[in-house]
């Protein structure tokens, strides 16, 4: 079972927007884009703090809508949500200890997307390094400690986690040694995420219930963008509202994010509050060196689906 009920009402707006989406980009083709939106009607339940313990979380109906929401798509940096919720698991457990590296590491991959930052989190998530190749041996244990981010989202038993693969670092211009054995001789073991999957992961933490209320708040916290111009990041290639989903909203809105880019690959995962409306979140995966470069097709399913929701 999907974590959110299929609504006609949500189905129609949604294949409507997607069909204006592709008569506005010749090059997007019907399978470069994957879709996942969740409309949280009243009583509001979300971003109130983990007011609800998980069952009654959990057992509350959403509604949503999904295209393509199943297929597998390498994620990019949006993969990094998982390594989040993740350290926040093992602090909770006591299977890793706080430290201002920890938390400045947390911070950059989160608030700046930093590969080199997301580097170390893998590191202490799974008690691995980097490093030149390793005997057969070593390197079976090795790839048993790095499975161990898989194997946490697989003891979830949600139905979304089945058949997603989060046990690699995020990189500039690719893996060397060890790792890129770990990658599989045609990049086989990469990772691999669906759009039900991220929104699965956002929808738990804006409801409190990632790990616990406390830690979803301080992921809140880094996941927390501003869209007025004048207070994006300066000087950085993606500042993750340019071109994606906070590109696409009013300003007076809030959101929550975490965008994910390559030469081929352009994605975002956002909750978004818009004045007075139902809050909202929005996952979409778009592929294909085309739309990797557009800054446009992101924020144009936005604005689509903001007026959607003032709708509804």
């Amino acid at each position: 079972m999907v974590f959110f009920n299929k609504d006609e009402q949500l189905e129609n707006l949604g294949n409507e927007i997607l069909e204006a989406t592709w008569s506005n980009f010749a090059s997007l083709a019907r399978n470069q884009i994957a879709l996942t939106w969740v409309v949280y009607d009243p009583p509001v339940l979300v971003n109130t703090g983990g007011a609800l313990t998980p069952d009654a979380f959990w057992n509350h109906p959403v509604r949503g809508f999904s295209y393509r929401g199943v297929e597998r798509i390498y994620p990019a940096s949006v993969v990094k949500l998982f390594y989040l919720v993740a350290v926040h698991e093992w602090l909770g457990k006591g299977m890793t200890q706080t430290s201002k590296e920890l938390e400045r590491a947390l911070r950059d991959m989160i608030v700046d997307s930093s590969n080199d930052a997301t580097s170390l989190i893998v590191d202490i998530l799974s008690g691995t390094t980097s490093g030149a190749e390793l005997p057969a041996g070593p390197f079976e244990t090795w790839k048993y400690q790095r499975n161990i981010i898989n194997r946490y989202y697989q003891s979830l038993g949600w139905e979304e986690m089945g058949t997603i693969n989060v046990c690699q670092k995020t990189w500039g211009d690719g893996p060397y040694g060890r790792e890129r054995a770990f990658y599989g001789e045609m990049f086989e073991n990469r990772n691999m995420l669906t759009a039900n999957a991220a929104a699965r992961l956002l929808h738990s933490i804006v409801g409190g219930v990632a790990v616990s209320s406390v830690r979803s708040q301080s992921m809140m916290s880094l996941l927390k963008r501003s869209i007025k111009a004048d207070e994006l990041p300066q000087d950085v290639e993606e500042d993750q509202v340019t071109g994606f989903i906070g590109d696409g909203l009013p300003e007076n809105s809030q959101i929550w994010s975490k965008a994910g880019w390559t030469s081929s690959v352009r994605h975002d995962a956002a909750y978004i509050e818009l004045p007075d409306q139902h809050p909202y979140l929005l996952v979409v995966f778009t592929e294909g060196k085309a739309q990797a470069k557009s800054r446009e097709i992101l924020p144009f399913v936005s604005r689509k689906i903001a007026e959607a929701v003032s709708n509804l």
